[in-house]
């Protein structure tokens, strides 16, 4: 799908991964909404002066339903094309220290508010007979690390959802892209460090956003349906995948409960 001239709007746009993809975007001349905490005059100033044909934030909280419902209303006349479903909050450790304020909250953003946004902004793509929506998952789906039980099961039901609505979005004009997005050097990914340590020793190969948002951007133009990771997490991948005894074996080996 061209970027050019689309309206893309991305969550989670004020750093990291988002922010990257919306430079991409602006490069490419599209219609960028932002969709923030809050207002950015900046970033919008600096996508400007990328080149986007125009830049709108919309000041939204995906934490609760309201939040999210109170944005579609505000967006029912914008023609959205590109949806990135980007935005994200990260729990972990072992299960019961983990806040369960902290735990709704990150299902609420990772998953629920996705899942409402594709709900609330799909019928205008299908009416259009166009649209991409792009769902940002993570290895955690497939690589099951003591300590990520949360996060990990919430980006298991973003990549089981948009596995669903591929197949029935086929031939409808619109199409989805699944990011089984590996360690990105983000302040999220530094997080992990804090939340993880105690117990487990994390991998720790990342790229960085621009790189990746660089392969999303390419993943768009060629209408590819997922992004899985190359390099060693690639291999972790698959052995995750396809050979999930040796996968846990190695697992173990980096984990303590003390």
């Amino acid at each position: 799908m061209e970027i050019a001239n689309r309206h893309v709007l991305v969550t989670g746009a004020s750093r990291g991964i988002g922010k990257a993809f919306a430079k991409m975007c602006a490069e490419d001349k599209a219609h960028l909404h932002l969709v923030l905490r809050k207002t950015d005059p900046e970033a919008v100033k600096s996508l400007e002066a990328a080149g986007a044909k125009s830049v709108t934030v919309w000041e939204a909280d995906l934490s609760t339903r309201q939040g999210v419902e109170d944005l579609l209303q505000r967006l029912k006349d914008i023609p959205v094309d590109i949806l990135f479903n980007n935005a994200g909050t990260l729990t972990g450790g072992l299960l019961e220290e983990q806040p369960l304020d902290d735990i709704y909250r990150m299902f609420q953003v990772n998953l629920n508010a996705l899942v409402h946004l594709t709900h609330g902004l799909l019928p205008g793509m299908l009416s259009r007979k166009r649209g991409k929506i792009i769902n940002n998952s993570s290895v955690s789906a497939y690589m099951h690390f003591p300590c990520a039980s949360t996060y990990a099961a919430s980006k298991a039901a973003v990549a089981a959802f948009t596995d669903c609505i591929r197949m029935e979005l086929k031939e409808t004009g619109v199409t989805t892209l699944l990011l089984i997005t590996p360690g990105i050097k983000t302040r999220m990914f530094d997080e992990i460090e804090t939340l993880y340590s105690k117990n487990f020793q994390i991998p720790n190969d990342s790229i960085s956003p621009s790189k990746y948002a660089e392969m999303i951007r390419e993943a768009v133009l060629h209408d590819l349906d997922v992004i899985e990771p190359s390099g060693l997490t690639g291999v972790g991948l698959k052995v995750a995948k396809f050979i999930k005894p040796l996968f846990e074996i190695e697992v173990s080996r980096r984990f303590k409960r003390s």
